[in-house]
Order: structure tokens, then sequence, then C-alpha cells
């Protein structure tokens, strides 16, 4: 993976393409397009019978979380075809008992205003600048190109949600829309986990080094079993999290019962730098192993 002082949508996309040439069992798919047309895409890794989910990038300031989640395919694929082991476990066994889809950026039109600034040809570039405060500094900005954070965007007590954030017009972050999956990205996550109904799903942001395991009491029993052992290979800490609705983890569980993970990744203030990538993937690769065990 090619590392600068940021992981942009180009450059996850020429990734992409080379880990499906290099590696035969790796297959890459457009599951849906964001506001702007780019293609969301997924990459199949593995052959096994269980289904395990892991995505990245929903909030557009969180986007190292896409370089780490290609990180992991990249060295997980390499283990595989060498015939030896990643982090301690057989990559062979992992890969022929799990097939796992990555999803690494699913919402490239925010990741690509927060790291470059709104571009006058934008649509809506008035709007975009009224929206962040008038700031042409995006850095910090969550949501989508449209101004909805779409980690609110599921239907799981999304009126709950609305309420609870009190913010009712397109903002940098926390605004979840006039109404839930009104957005092309999160329309092609629900549709995609319909698809394929996975076992288990783990969606990585950043930051805090936790591990939110529960929905309303919706998760399966052993969920909270599954974040002690992802916490204990990591030194993340499992939480308990209450008021807190509509994201893609909450439907998840809400609507398949199953497990569902949201990691907070790393720590610090928003957009974690580069400079600690290391440092973060070094704590996440076994709990992201671990994850493929589940």
């Amino acid at each position: 993976m090619t590392m600068g002082t940021v992981y942009s949508y180009e450059q996850m996309m020429l990734d992409c393409g080379q880990l499906s040439r290099n590696y035969p069992f790796i297959a890459q798919h457009v599951i849906g397009r964001s506001v702007l047309g780019k293609p969301i895409v997924a990459l199949s890794c593995g052959c096994g019978s269980r289904q395990i989910h892991m995505n990245a990038s929903f909030h557009a300031n969180e986007w190292i979380t896409s370089l780490l989640l290609m990180r992991f395919a990249s060295e997980l694929s390499q283990a595989f075809i060498d015939g030896s082991r990643i982090g301690g476990q057989d990559a062979g066994l992992l890969c022929r008992g799990v097939t796992l889809w990555i999803v690494p950026m699913v919402n490239p039109d925010g990741v690509e205003l927060a790291q470059r600034g709104a571009d006058a040809a934008l649509p809506h570039y008035e709007e975009l600048l009224q929206w962040n405060g008038g700031l042409t500094d995006f850095s910090g900005w969550k949501a989508n190109i449209r101004g909805i954070d779409l980690n609110d965007q599921f239907p799981a007590y999304w009126e709950e949600e609305y309420k609870r954030r009190g913010v009712e017009r397109p903002s940098p972050r926390d605004y979840p829309g006039q109404y839930p999956l009104s957005e092309p990205e999160a329309i092609a996550m629900a549709e995609f986990t319909e698809r394929l109904r996975f076992d288990a799903v783990l969606a990585l942001h950043t930051q805090g080094r936790e591990i939110y395991w529960n929905y309303r009491d919706y998760e399966p029993n052993h969920s909270e079993e599954i974040a002690r052992r992802l916490g204990s290979v990591s030194g993340y800490k499992p939480v308990k999290l209450s008021g807190s609705d509509a994201g893609y983890k909450d439907w998840f569980i809400h609507r398949y019962r199953k497990p569902g993970f949201t990691v907070e990744a790393g720590f610090g203030e928003n957009p974690l730098p580069m400079s600690g990538f290391e440092q973060i993937y070094a704590e996440l690769k076994p709990l992201l192993l671990e994850s493929l065990r589940i």
C-alpha cells in the first residue's frame, strides 16, 4: 500500500486493482455509486462458507481507516498465497473457512472533500461553504457531499436519532437526513448487506480505542464475549453503548440479530495523522484477525 500524507480515493482504487491482479482469489465488485458517481468498491477474499464483512470511512475525516483495511487485506492475501502465518494464525485455514468482504471506503465524496477541500466546480459549492460555517478547511468534515452523516442513515430507530441529534439541515456532521436511506452510499451498503446476509460485521471508525458490541438488547448473547476476545488481543476496551441509533452496526444487529461491532481505532483528534498509522495498525491487526474466527 502506498502511503503519503493522506490516503485518497484514487490511491485506494489503484490498490484495489493491484490486489485483484496479484491475487486470483480476490475479486473486485462495484456495489453502488456515491452522490458524485464514484464507484463504491467491495473486495472479496477467501473461499469459506462463513461471510464476514468489514467496512471503513463511513465518516469522511476518518479516512485513515481505509488504509488500515487495505493493509490488512494485502497482508492476509500475501500470507495465504505464501502458505505462511499472519499474526500467529494460519492464513490458509482462515481464508478457507471464511469469505471476507471489505468495503474500504463507503464515503468517497466526503473523503475527497475532507482531504482536498471544496472545488468551485462542485455542485452546491456555495452551500458546502455555508454548511461548513464559511470555512474553506474541510478537514473536520464527517458527512457525505450533501452534508448527511451516513452512519445516522439506517432504519434502526432512526427517528430517535434524528431527535437526539437536533441537527435539522445539512452539516459537517450529525445530520441524519430527511429520512433513512436517503443517500446512495447508505442504500448501497444496505442492499449489499441484504444480498449477502453476513454472519458478522465490523465497522471501522476513529478514534477512542473502543469496541461497541451491543444494540438495544437485539444482539445475540455471545456478542459480549466476542467483544472481550477482540479487546483482549488489541488492548481496546469493549463498551456497552446506549443513546445511539441508526448506525450501520445498529441496523445490522437489529435486522439480523447477528454479531455487529463498531471499532474506534487509534486515539487522538480526527483526522488522525498518518504518522501514527503503524502504531494503530499494530493494535488493530490482531483484532481483525480474531474477527475472522468469530
